[in-house]
């Protein structure tokens, strides 16, 4: 089949699955939420634009050569992103894997969609502005165009490496060093010597492009096609690997506890067993898992032993370290249970028990991140009222938000597939309930530090999140009545959305 028949068919494949996805009706506001914040930033990148085109002007260096020797950090920051905006090729491998369709032209095809996507010019709503307003005064419009195209071809050099880390992060979580350890390697590279080499070799790279150095563009050309190359090999094995089910042959189940400590909570001490025996034994929950524990480590060394992040950044580390919890562990309430819903469904009351079984366990979760923090309490970089604040907040008000997904949600997230898992469980309404799960606690908190002083303000934060803990049994069997309405549609969608 050619490359651009191909092409055109899987991209009219892609508007049909989206058109015929159970949930596609109440993606209609996540749509429309998109495009509203998809405006914000390109207005945010242009006002940012033409406001350094101003800033630097005032140095002794031309601006787009101090702009052009954070090529780097801008890298780096484009990097990160993508984890939230961008998925890999490989989801929509699956179904064409049994077709008369040649591996390497299908993932040729993906491969290059993902090069043509939009995001890859987003950053240039912030180099255009700039460009005009700096570089044209010394090499006019060609100028300014081939530094965009310049700026073009680092970010699909980013968008092909990002694809490799991804990728083989989705294999094993443990890949998650190599970004690490490369972006360490430049940070020391960076702000160790007195007078880094990259500072100037990224200014020297911005000017080649203004010139329009052909020798700096071909070399950038054969990079971005050997990334190109390496991801085709990398994801040729690994989904070809996982669709055979190779590693099923090879792995081996360790003994695990029965969990019998249990045995005390009755029924619902039988559903924590089953939700720790999801997450200890599945692929996909591990994984999920790791990058919860990953993810507080993280930001506790940083509270802890660094000075970046004072006053309010750091009182956001700290909620984010107690909510990331319910954010990555409930945003997909229900979805896992989706592959056998079926049976949870045949016995009354079980999926009450489940939502209580969730929220014990994930509240118990909390004690996780209060260790975590205890070196910054001890040095008193963190005040342990507050941290204790957010110990009973986090559990209350946000769980209780948190678990409105468990209505919400109807499509099943696999439990072992990795690489070709869609993964993308959410809509409007889903992202909405997320983002105010974390942003709402910031919002109360400055708000109660405005009106009392921030110890006062603690204790108002656990009264109500105690005020909640304690009222759970209500509010969880009021999202357990409503689940039971819409039981038909969202089972409906689970089976839908289960992937063979």
């Amino acid at each position: 089949m050619h490359l651009i028949t191909l092409f055109r068919i899987l991209r009219q494949h892609r508007k049909l699955s989206e058109k015929r996805n159970p949930m596609f009706e109440t993606n209609k506001f996540a749509q429309f939420w998109g495009y509203f914040m998809a405006l914000f930033w390109i207005g945010y990148l242009i006002f940012f634009g033409t406001l350094f085109a101003f800033a630097f002007d005032e140095g002794s260096r031309e601006p787009y050569h101090v702009l052009n020797a954070g090529f780097i950090f801008v890298l780096g920051l484009d990097f990160l992103m993508r984890f939230a905006f961008q998925k890999t090729p490989t989801q929509e491998m699956k179904p064409y894997m049994l077709l008369p369709i040649h591996r390497h032209r299908l993932i040729d095809v993906l491969l290059l969609r993902s090069g043509l996507q939009g995001y890859n010019l987003l950053w240039l709503f912030f180099y255009v502005p700039f460009a005009i307003l700096t570089v044209t005064r010394f090499y006019g419009v060609w100028g300014v165009c081939t530094y965009c195209i310049g700026v073009w071809m680092l970010m699909l050099l980013n968008n092909y490496w990002f694809l490799f880390c991804r990728t083989l992060m989705n294999e094993r979580f443990l890949w998650l060093l190599l970004p690490i350890a490369y972006y360490s390697g430049i940070a020391c590279a960076l702000f160790i010597p007195e007078e880094s080499p990259l500072y100037d070799w990224s200014t020297t790279l911005g000017e080649y492009f203004i010139q329009g150095e052909w020798i700096a563009f071909a070399t950038l050309a054969v990079i971005i096609l050997l990334m190109f190359l390496i991801n085709r090999a990398v994801m040729q094995r690994l989904v070809y690997a996982e669709l055979s089910k190779v590693e099923t042959t090879t792995e081996k189940v360790g003994t695990l506890s029965e969990y019998r400590f249990l045995n005390r909570f009755g029924i619902i001490g039988e559903y924590m067993r089953l939700e720790l025996k999801l997450f200890l034994r599945n692929k996909m929950c591990r994984k999920s898992l790791y990058m919860i524990f990953g993810v507080v480590l993280m930001f506790s060394l940083l509270i802890s032993f660094s000075d970046v992040y004072e006053g309010g950044m750091r009182d956001f580390l700290i909620l984010y370290n107690f909510a990331i919890f319910g954010i990555l562990g409930l945003s997909g309430l229900m979805a896992y249970e989706g592959n056998y819903i079926d049976g949870l469904m045949s016995r009354k009351e079980s999926i009450y028990a489940l939502l209580r079984a969730k929220y014990m366990l994930w509240s118990t979760a909390m004690v996780f991140p209060l260790l975590l923090n205890l070196p910054a309490i001890f040095t008193g970089k963190v005040e342990l009222l507050t941290c204790l604040g957010w110990l009973f907040f986090v559990p209350g008000p946000i769980y209780c938000l948190l678990f409105q997904l468990a209505v919400l949600n109807k499509k099943t997230l696999n439990l072992n597939v990795k690489l070709t898992n869609r993964q993308n469980i959410g809509t409007g309404y889903q992202n909405l309930i997320t983002s105010g799960a974390l942003f709402i606690p910031i919002i109360v908190n400055s708000i109660l530090k405005a009106l009392v002083s921030q110890e006062m303000a603690s204790w108002i934060l656990i009264a109500i999140g105690l005020t909640f803990i304690a009222t759970s049994k209500y509010w969880i069997r009021n999202v357990y009545r409503r689940f039971m309405k819409r039981r038909y549609e969202n089972m409906e969608g689970f089976r839908d959305t289960r992937q063979r």
